[in-house]
């Protein structure tokens, strides 16, 4: 939700404009925005954005699947460090397998378990670490192939461990913007700044029950990484994704570096949502309620002289015009994009969702219980999914990929890291309250089993989970006619652009 103080903003307060995107297509992970979807948008003249989230897994899952059309072979032949690349061919890639595909059954999309891959400890080897900087690299260095357009690269805050390397090897690919929620990124400025002259970089964790004298952090020197050996690096601009003023004000004041812009986030956006501010209250349904506070005043976040997109629910053409007129630079789009053909969804959860949008059908619910991260979280109710309670309660817990895990002071004051998602007995070893376990879904697996990259355990493939926004009825807009069964990239940023005059409008 968007307010200004005043009731009418002009576009003419807008800052430097002329060279930004209008849209920018939003990160969406597990790889949902994948380098196909990302290439699409960008040769259409807009901001395509990959996500960085469990992007190292996704590439070995995609080499265990035999890589077809060996696109990731093709970048990694491309990677400025060939023993590395080299390295990681000989341990992950699968020549020949058979392999289902995004269209396959939901959550079947392999006959035999994926290699184990977990998100990186705090002191990473380096090893781990050449698959994470390679895996950024492939996304970006694919998405921007044979083409001038824009690509960006979306990441989460709160997953902290890869941050590093991931910014280091979506640079070697000459990645264009940075984006990242989720959290408080004051220090990715000026880390990004530090990368780009070939300086070693440091992060400070989150730890729950740390102590005042705690100092723990994950590091990355890319001269050490390349044996001295970087190619000229240039710094991409950085767009924070900020649900409050307060928070865009602090971002700006004391970010380590330059926020070039700001995403600003409302409540009915897919994926994580920021919480409400003030005392929670939930509907009878069970979703948190948002209020005034939740309200974020558009003139002070102009006051900041920084260009500004609007996200959560802007995907048709009088919203793309309403936020130009409100002095935004543009939007962020999400879900339009989510199920069109270049998305990475696998085929039947698309035709699945397009089908629910025919019928008037489709119900989503922000479950403020289901991610580990604590924030609330859009699920698609689908039955046969994690969203199905049955299907919800008949699989196992098991966190084997940590990406949303959080990192804990243990009894001996070192670092260890627990999953609010993994066994309830194992949390609350960990000190974890075992409270905190219930309704948890483990995001992790289920977003990779919505692009046909799910584990499958003693024959059994993992549940799918999917995420979208509010609006995801509205998607029918894109079909080329009433009985098309897909839409494309194109055929979104087309109707999102449809010319019209924009002017003052009221915003209430």
């Amino acid at each position: 939700m968007f307010e200004s103080k005043h009731s009418r903003f002009y576009a003419s307060q807008q800052v430097g404009t002329e060279n930004l995107p209008k849209v920018i297509q939003g990160g969406m992970g597990v790889a949902v925005s994948n380098w196909k979807l990302a290439k699409a948008v960008s040769q259409a003249g807009q901001l395509g954005v990959v996500s960085g989230t469990a992007i190292d897994v996704v590439m070995v899952r995609r080499l265990q699947q035999g890589d077809p059309g060996g696109h990731i072979r093709r970048a990694l032949a491309q990677f400025p460090y060939p023993p590395m690349a080299q390295r990681i061919l000989q341990r992950y890639f699968i020549p020949n397998r058979t392999q289902n595909g995004p269209s396959s059954n939901p959550g079947a999309s392999n006959d035999k378990p994926f290699k184990g891959t977990m998100v990186l400890s705090h002191e990473p080897t380096q090893e781990e670490l050449q698959r994470v900087v390679a895996a950024n690299f492939v996304e970006v260095y694919l998405a921007k192939e044979d083409h001038s357009g824009v690509v960006g690269i979306n990441y989460l805050e709160k997953i902290q461990t890869p941050t590093l390397p991931s910014l280091f090897g979506a640079m070697l690919a000459d990645v264009d913007y940075v984006l990242m929620g989720a959290g408080i990124p004051k220090s990715i400025p000026g880390i990004l700044d530090r990368l780009r002259d070939g300086q070693a970089v440091e992060m400070s964790l989150h730890v729950a029950g740390g102590k005042p004298e705690d100092d723990f952090v994950t590091r990355f020197d890319p001269m050490k990484f390349s044996g001295g050996d970087i190619p000229w690096l240039h710094r991409p601009k950085f767009l924070a994704i900020v649900a409050s003023v307060t928070l865009a004000t602090m971002l700006a004041r004391k970010s380590t570096g330059k926020v070039d812009g700001f995403i600003v986030e409302g409540h009915t956006a897919g994926g994580h949502n920021a919480p409400p501010r003030g005392k929670r209250v939930l509907t009878d349904r069970g979703e948190p309620v948002y209020g005034n506070r939740d309200v974020v005043d558009l003139h002070a976040i102009a006051a900041l002289g920084r260009p500004f997109w609007l996200a959560g629910s802007y995907g048709c053409a009088d919203q793309v015009r309403e936020a130009i007129a409100a002095g935004a630079t543009g939007v962020q789009v999400g879900t339009a994009f989510a199920f069109c053909e270049e998305s990475g969804f696998r085929s039947n959860i698309k035709q699945t969702v397009l089908n629910l949008c025919r019928d008037g059908q489709p119900e989503v619910m922000t479950d403020p219980l289901a991610s580990p991260t604590g924030f609330p979280f859009k699920v698609l109710q689908i039955d046969g999914s994690l969203s199905d309670q049955a299907v919800y309660q008949d699989r196992s817990r098991v966190c084997d990929l940590g990406f949303l895990r959080e990192a804990y002071r243990k009894s001996d004051g070192s670092l260890g890291w627990r999953c609010p998602a993994e066994p309830t007995e194992s949390f609350a070893r960990k000190g974890g309250a075992a409270e905190a376990t219930v309704g948890r879904k483990c995001v992790c697996n289920g977003l990779m089993a919505s692009i046909g990259l799910g584990q499958t355990r003693r024959g059994n493939p993992e549940p799918s989970l999917v995420t979208c926004g509010n609006d995801v009825a509205s998607i029918r807009q894109f079909l080329p006619h009433k009985n098309a069964s897909s839409y494309h990239a194109a055929d979104v940023i087309e109707r999102l652009l449809t010319e019209q005059p924009a002017k003052a409008v009221e915003l209430v």
